[in-house]
């Protein structure tokens, strides 16, 4: 198990996925509307052990992919500082770490945190080639993050909340995350009946409202929803955990 000092605390970049969790202290929300499932199987590619990361860096990584081509604008909508803290849950093969690493500096500190053990030692070979000081990576689990309790000004998600094969805890852990003020801003597919196209009504599991509603029972305030010009299939919404808010 490879450890990294951090400030005071101890992060496990390769914890294996039967270690010792956070406690989250999860309450679960009540929903305006009865949950819905996530497609079966939708994470068992990522956590398949024969997993190909350069297969998926030119999936991710292309100027064609909708949220890659407007990584500039989805930067602008976090609003990072020198100094931040964020967290990439979901980060796949790292797409926006070095953008990441450069906003917040050296003062600063990004978290790679995802579920595929391949991917997780992809990033990993990553930061070290990049020479990315300030990125720590954290292999979390279908219901932790694995951060520290309020530790994280901001965490983001892109194309990922549709993974969330057990939304309610991963929420409660994103909460436990975020310092009480802190930002969570989710990236994900339009899903509209007689709108969007057959692979999103199949893999994607809820449309915007529901998600809304979701994070919004978790304990997150609504921000906002910002305008990215260059999307068509994807939405981006803003929450905050509120000031003063106890962990759920």
């Amino acid at each position: 198990m490879s450890m990294q000092n951090d400030g005071g605390w101890i992060v496990g970049c390769r914890l294996a996925a039967s270690g010792l969790l956070l406690s989250t202290g999860i309450c679960l929300p009540v929903l305006a509307a009865p949950p819905v499932a996530p497609a079966e199987g939708i994470n068992s590619k990522f956590l398949d052990p024969t997993l190909d990361p350069q297969e998926w860096v030119e999936r991710f990584e292309a100027e064609s992919r909708e949220v890659f081509h407007a990584r500039e604008a989805i930067l602008d909508a976090l609003d990072l500082a020198p100094g931040d803290r964020i967290a990439d849950v979901g980060s796949g093969t790292g797409a926006f770490l070095t953008m990441f690493s450069r906003a917040v500096g050296p003062a600063g500190r990004v978290y790679a945190v995802d579920i595929s053990p391949r991917l997780i030692e992809f990033v990993e070979k990553r930061v070290r080639d990049e020479n990315l000081d300030n990125v720590a990576v954290v292999h979390s689990t279908a219901t932790s993050t694995r951060l520290p309790p309020a530790s994280i000004g901001t965490v983001f998600t892109c194309d990922t909340y549709h993974h969330f094969e057990r939304y309610p805890e991963m929420l409660a852990s994103i909460h436990q995350a975020l310092i009480p003020g802190g930002l969570f801003v989710v990236v994900d597919f339009e899903r509209i009946e007689g709108v969007s196209r057959e692979w999103i009504m199949g893999h994607v599991r809820a449309g915007k409202k529901t998600v809304r509603q979701e994070i919004e029972a978790a304990g997150f305030e609504f921000v906002d929803e910002v305008e990215v010009p260059a999307f068509v299939e994807n939405y981006l919404l803003r929450f905050r955990r509120p000031a003063g808010s106890a962990a759920r």
